[in-house]
């Protein structure tokens, strides 16, 4: 296996980030090509998010979104939010997710967050065991979710 390249998402990255989110949600159809490519472009040109991808030659194997949001409490820092991660089921035990992980963190860390947060719907163990050996700690606070009807 060639050298990864961990590094945030580029224009040209769309087709294998999506690629990718077949292996996040395998029961759900894929964006209609309009949308995604307004969704991507929306993404790469916000000041709040960046996408961060793991490349081994030429092709992504793992990605994460890291949301860096504005905040008036903790000093006016703000605060990071990482959502959509995921790794290609052949590349996964490879520390490729953790290190697009770490990169999101870094990034965070970098714009003087306060803290990162991060939820998955996954019951796994294993799943769950990932993100703590990625340094996140679970029972922190409670999370609450509502999702539009």
């Amino acid at each position: 296996m060639s050298e990864p390249d961990i590094r945030p998402a580029r224009l040209a990255d769309l087709p294998g980030v999506l690629a990718l989110y077949g292996y996040l949600h395998p029961d759900e159809s894929p964006a209609e090509p309009a949308a995604a490519e307004a969704a991507w472009s929306a993404l790469l040109s916000s000041s709040v998010t960046i996408p961060f991808v793991a490349d081994v030659g030429g092709v992504l194997v793992s990605s994460c979104t890291l949301a860096i949001i504005p905040n008036l409490t903790r000093g006016a820092r703000p605060y990071g939010v990482i959502e959509n991660v995921v790794t290609h089921g052949d590349h996964r035990r490879t520390g490729l997710g953790r290190a697009v992980l770490h990169a999101a963190i870094n990034r965070a860390w970098s714009a003087d967050c306060y803290k990162v947060m991060l939820a998955t719907s996954s019951r796994m163990e294993a799943t769950l065991g990932f993100y703590e050996a990625a340094g996140f700690q679970r029972g922190g606070k409670t999370y609450f979710e509502i999702r539009r009807p």
